[in-house]
This record gives structure tokens, C-alpha cells and sequence, in this order.
């Protein structure tokens, strides 16, 4: 019985909580009409469920049902946030890690509605904190982020450095510079080589 109600809890879960995001956005209602009536539907393998999205007036719905929409997408779990990056989406098909039937514009409207969310977290906040305090926790939430994204960025460098010179697993442009050189005077010194060798006779 549990089992069943989750996906519906599910629904009105992410519902919810959509919504909430989308009333703090003042400008998000006049994007979504470019949507309205438009249906796109996920299925994650792993779960074996598949999640239905439309858009309406000023929300968006959350439903479950097998019957035909603009767009239909089937993926994995892994494969799911590499969805926000256009040019992997052919790799993607390629490996047979995303099947996509329909519009595939329609998917695009929608990711690039919801990575334009712009939520009014300070005004949200305001009602419950007051306005002081709600501006501190804001500058201090704009703070990590940014913090955040500069310790990606330097892992992200560090790893490519490890991979360089200690683990020696991806040669630099001037390591690769250097080996065609080197490899292209070996080839010369070889024809040299065999040009000066006598002809043997039998």
C-alpha cells in the first residue's frame, strides 16, 4: 500500500515544492506560458517510474500516467545531470544512455526554465526573520557559493596537475611537442641510416 501512495507523495512533493520556487520569481509566470499545455515526461531506469511534467497558467504539475506526450525521455540516474550540458546529449544517445521520442525543443523549454529560476530568497525569508536579517543570511549564502564554485575550480585544476606529473596519465602540449619532434628526427637519422647501408647482392 505504501509502496504505491509514494510515487503519488512523490508528485505532490516536487508539486509543492515547484511551485513555492516559481511564486518567488516574479518574472518566472510570464516564461512558463511559452510552455503552458506542454507535457514532458521522464523514466529513470533504476526506479522504473516514469514522471510527467506540464505546464499550466502559473505552476507546474507533477503527474504518472503512460499515455502520449510532446516529449519523452528515458535515462539513468548518472546520466541525469549531464542533461544541462547540450553537447553531451549526443554522446549520451551514442552510449544508448538516453533515448529521447518526440520534441526534443520542448525538453530544452524546459531545462532553460528551470535554470532560469530566479527565486526572491531574501524576500521569502523577510517575512519569517525580518529584513536585516534575512539580507545577512543571503550575502552569507552568495558567500559560499562563490566560495564553493573557487574550491571546484582549484580541485578541478589539482586533479588535472596530478593526472600531468605525479600520475604521469595525460601528457602536457609541450611533453607532446617534444615527443613528435623527437620522434620525427628518429626517422630521419633511420632514413640516413639505411640510404648509406650498401646494397646487399645474393
Amino acid at each position: 500500500m505504501l509502496t504505491a501512495l509514494l510515487p503519488q507523495l512523490l508528485c505532490a512533493s516536487a508539486e509543492r515544492l515547484c511551485q513555492s520556487v516559481i511564486s518567488m520569481d516574479s518574472e518566472a509566470t510570464e516564461r512558463l506560458k511559452k510552455l503552458q499545455g506542454k507535457q514532458l515526461a521522464f523514466t529513470l531506469r533504476e526506479l522504473k517510474l516514469r514522471l510527467v511534467l506540464t505546464a499550466g497558467t502559473d505552476r507546474l504539475l507533477f503527474n504518472r500516467h503512460n499515455e502520449a506526450v510532446d516529449c519523452d525521455i528515458r535515462t539513468d540516474l548518472a546520466s541525469l545531470r549531464q542533461l544541462r550540458d547540450a553537447s553531451q546529449l549526443t554522446r549520451l544517445i551514442k552510449a544508448d544512455a538516453l533515448q529521447i521520442e518526440g520534441d526534443i525543443q520542448v525538453a530544452q523549454q524546459y531545462s532553460y526554465f528551470l535554470q532560469s529560476l530566479n527565486p526572491d530568497w531574501q524576500e521569502a525569508l523577510s517575512g519569517y526573520v525580518g529584513d536585516a536579517m534575512a539580507h545577512k543570511i543571503a550575502l552569507s549564502i552568495q558567500q559560499l557559493q562563490c566560495y564553493l564554485q573557487q574550491k571546484s575550480r582549484l580541485i578541478e585544476q589539482s586533479m588535472t596537475m596530478l593526472a600531468q606529473d605525479e600520475l604521469l596519465l595525460t601528457p602536457s602540449s609541450l611533453e607532446m611537442q617534444q615527443f613528435s619532434q623527437d620522434v620525427s628526427e628518429l626517422s630521419a637519422r633511420v632514413s640516413r641510416l639505411t640510404a648509406s647501408l650498401p646494397d646487399v647482392e645474393e
